[in-house]
């Protein structure tokens, strides 16, 4: 369960995201949409405890306060949207993943987290990529070591920030499946910023409409709306063919 109780993210005295509540329940799949400077990504920073912020959240039966790094000892993984690691850096796709267990940079990688690496990048059909450098890598496959970087422990929550960024319609497709499969298999509850609305409404069980402060929330179905999405991005504009393709462009 992820709930969230008015939480507010502030800049320059301006309010980022305005009195965010929410409760998820357990195992489920929520998206996270609305337009460009929303205020998405930063609330995803938020829950985490990455972004100083106003307002609690609650992971399970943890609660964490107000602030930045509040700390719920609650396994995360976490896919985001952009990544610091320089493409420059000489580091070998494994030794990537491997950060995730060993929490620094694995100048060796023994047997044992061999394994367990070898197995996380099975899981996303990425085990051909052992020994590739991380600066060969495709915007897709690198966003499938990531995935299985933040899957690797099995954590009860998975957080991706724009995962299908630079991947294909069919390596997000794959994607997704890997995600839905990681829910199934672990029971896992899946937070995931998108603007594919078809996305949303097909994948998720879930879905939080954003612009700053909540649209809708709810089960995708209900909260994905043409009402919604008017509100938040002013048109319904290419969200016309969800909603049945009765609609025009505005």
């Amino acid at each position: 369960m992820i709930q969230a109780n008015s939480l507010t993210v502030q800049a320059a005295h301006r309010d980022i995201l305005k009195d965010i509540s929410f409760k998820l329940p357990t195992g489920a799949f929520l998206a996270i949409i609305g337009p460009n400077g929303g205020g998405k990504s930063t609330l995803v920073r938020a829950l985490l405890g990455l972004q100083k912020h106003k307002g609690t959240v609650q992971f399970g039966t943890a609660e964490s306060g107000a602030g930045k790094g509040s700390n719920r000892r609650v396994p995360i993984g976490y896919v985001p949207q952009i990544k610091t690691l320089d493409r420059s850096f000489p580091a070998l796709t494994e030794e990537l993943v491997a950060t995730a267990l060993k929490k620094r940079w694995p100048w060796t990688i023994d047997s044992a987290c061999r394994t367990i690496v070898r197995d996380a990048l099975r899981s996303v059909s990425a085990e051909h990529l052992i020994g590739e450098p991380i600066r060969n890598l495709s915007g897709g496959e690198l966003q499938r070591v990531y995935l299985a970087r933040a899957m690797i422990s099995t954590p009860p929550y998975l957080f991706l920030d724009e995962p299908a960024a630079g991947v294909d319609v069919a390596g997000t497709a794959d994607m997704l499946e890997c995600v839905e499969q990681f829910r199934r298999e672990h029971g896992a509850t899946i937070v995931m910023v998108t603007h594919d609305w078809d996305v949303a409404m097909h994948h998720a069980s879930h879905a939080l409409v954003l612009n700053k402060e909540v649209i809708s929330f709810g089960p995708a179905h209900d909260a994905v709306s043409e009402d919604a999405i008017r509100k938040a991005f002013g048109h319904v504009g290419h969200a016309h063919g969800v909603f049945g393709g009765g609609h025009h462009h505005d």
